[in-house]
C-alpha cells in the first residue's frame, strides 16, 4: 500500500511540472509578422501624380463657390450679384449668369489671365455701361455668353482668340463694321432674337473661319451679303426676307444646313439650292407655289405651310443616275394646297425616300379638307398575281387616310428659336 501511495505522489509531481513548464513564457515577444500587419497595404509617401495643386478656398471670391473637384471653375451664378467679383488668375471658367449685373469695367478682368469661358447671360447688361476694351484684355477667351441681356450693340473690341460668341435675345438693331473686327478664330455667331434689320457688306466677310451663323427671329428684309466661304450652317428663320439673289450661294459650297422658314418667299430660282454638301433645307411657312431642283446630297426637305398646288417631281428631279442617286429620305408637305397624292415617280427618283408627311391640306371655305397620313411606298411582292383585274390603278400607300398616324412626330417646332445650335 505504501508503494502505491509513493508511486501516486511521484506521478502527481511529474504532472505538475509538465503543466507548469510555460509559466514564465513571454507572450509579448514578437516572433513573426502579425496577420493584420501582413495584409495592411503600404502606400508611398508624397507621390507626385503630375497634377497642379490649387487651393480651392483661400483665393476664391467669398460670393462664389469653388470646389476641389473643379479647381479651374468658379461658380457665381444665381446670387443676385450687381458687380463682377475678384477673379483668381487660375480660373478658366467663370459662371456669372442669372444675376443683376449691369456694368462691366475695364478693370473687371485684369487679373483673369487664364479665363477661356465666360458666362454673363441672363443679367442686365447695357451697352453704354460696358467700358471699351473690357473683354479685349482677356487674351485667351474662347467662349463668351451674353444672351438675354439689354445690349443695344455688340461690345467691341473683342479678343481675337474668341471662337464662340452668343448674343441672342438682346436689343441689338445693327451691326457696325468694327463690331466683329479681328475675330479670325470665330466659328459660331449667334444673333437670334434681336432687332437687326440690315447687315453691312463687310461685317461678316472677314470671319474666315465662321461655320455657324444664327440670325433667326430678327427684322431682316434681305439676305446678308458676302458671307464667308467657310460657312456650314445658316439660320435665318422668322424674318421678312422676300428674295434670294440667283448667285447667292455660288461661293458657299460648304453649306450643309439652311433654315429659311417663317419668311415671305413666293418663289426661288430653280437651281438656287444646287449645293454639293447640302443635307437639310427648311422652307416651311412661306408662300412658295413652284417646285425647284433638289440637290443630290439633300436628305431632309421641309415645305410645310406654303402655297403648292402640285409638286412636279420631274422638275425637282430632271434626271436619274443609278451611280449617283438622290439621298432624300424625308419630305414634309402638310398645310399646302395639294389636290391629290404625290406621284409614285418620287420613289423612283428618290430611292432612299422613307416617308412623305402629307398631313392636312389647306382648302377654301367651301371645300372639305384633304387629309392623308404619312406616305410610305408599298411595292408589290413577287408572289402577287399580276393578272388581278380588281387591282386599283392608283398608287398604294401605307398609312392611308389616317391623320393621327405618327402625328406626334410632326409637332410644330419652328417657333422654338432657342434650339438652333448644332
Amino acid at each position: 500500500m505504501e508503494i502505491l501511495i509513493k508511486c501516486s505522489f511521484i506521478a502527481l509531481l511529474w504532472l505538475s511540472q509538465a503543466l507548469c513548464q510555460y509559466h514564465e513564457y513571454d507572450y509579448d515577444t514578437d516572433y513573426g509578422p502579425d496577420r493584420e500587419e501582413e495584409n495592411t497595404p503600404q502606400f508611398p509617401h508624397q507621390v507626385d501624380y503630375g497634377l497642379p495643386y490649387f487651393p480651392h478656398s483661400s483665393d476664391c471670391a467669398r460670393e462664389c463657390l469653388c470646389t476641389p473637384a473643379y479647381p479651374l471653375t468658379m461658380h457665381c451664378d444665381t446670387r443676385k450679384l450687381k458687380a463682377i467679383p475678384q477673379i483668381p488668375s487660375r480660373i478658366n471658367q467663370l459662371h456669372l449668369q442669372h444675376n443683376e449685373i449691369e456694368a462691366v469695367s475695364a478693370k473687371a478682368f485684369i487679373n483673369a489671365t487664364g479665363l477661356t469661358e465666360l458666362h454673363l447671360s441672363h443679367n442686365k447688361l447695357r451697352s453704354n455701361k460696358i467700358e471699351i476694351g473690357a473683354f479685349a484684355k482677356i487674351n485667351h477667351l474662347q467662349q463668351l455668353y451674353l444672351q438675354h441681356n439689354d445690349l443695344e450693340e455688340i461690345p467691341s473690341p473683342l479678343p481675337s482668340s474668341l471662337e464662340r460668341l452668343f448674343l441672342g435675345s438682346n436689343k441689338i438693331n445693327k451691326l457696325r463694321d468694327q463690331d466683329l473686327q479681328g475675330l479670325v478664330n470665330l466659328t459660331m455667331l449667334d444673333l437670334c432674337n434681336n432687332q437687326i434689320d440690315v447687315i453691312k457688306a463687310k461685317t461678316l466677310t472677314k470671319l474666315k473661319n465662321l461655320m455657324q451663323l444664327n440670325i433667326c427671329n430678327n427684322k431682316l428684309h434681305s439676305m446678308p451679303i458676302k458671307l464667308p466661304a467657310s460657312l456650314m450652317y445658316l439660320s435665318l428663320e422668322n424674318n421678312s426676307i422676300t428674295d434670294i439673289p440667283q448667285d447667292y450661294f455660288s461661293q458657299l459650297l460648304n453649306l450643309t444646313a439652311i433654315r429659311l422658314s417663317h419668311n415671305k418667299f413666293e418663289m426661288v430660282h430653280r437651281r438656287i439650292f444646287d449645293l454639293p454638301k447640302l443635307m437639310e433645307l427648311n422652307l416651311g411657312h412661306n408662300k412658295l407655289h413652284q417646285a425647284f431642283y433638289i440637290p443630290k446630297a439633300l436628305e431632309h426637305l421641309y415645305l410645310q405651310d406654303n402655297e403648292f398646288e402640285n409638286l412636279n417631281i420631274t422638275f425637282m428631279c430632271p434626271t436619274m443616275d443609278p451611280m449617283n442617286t438622290n439621298r432624300l429620305t424625308y419630305l414634309r408637305v402638310d398645310q399646302n394646297k395639294l389636290k391629290g397624292p404625290i406621284s409614285t415617280f418620287a420613289f423612283l427618283c428618290f430611292p432612299h425616300l422613307q416617308s412623305i408627311y402629307y398631313g392636312e391640306q389647306k382648302r377654301g371655305s367651301s371645300d372639305s379638307p384633304y387629309i392623308q397620313g404619312p406616305v410610305i411606298p408599298q411595292f408589290p411582292m413577287m408572289e402577287e398575281d399580276e393578272d388581278d383585274d380588281d387591282r386599283d390603278d392608283e398608287p398604294q400607300y401605307h398609312g392611308g387616310y389616317h391623320p393621327q398616324y405618327h402625328a406626334h412626330e410632326h409637332e410644330e417646332s419652328d417657333n422654338d428659336f432657342e434650339d438652333y445650335s448644332y
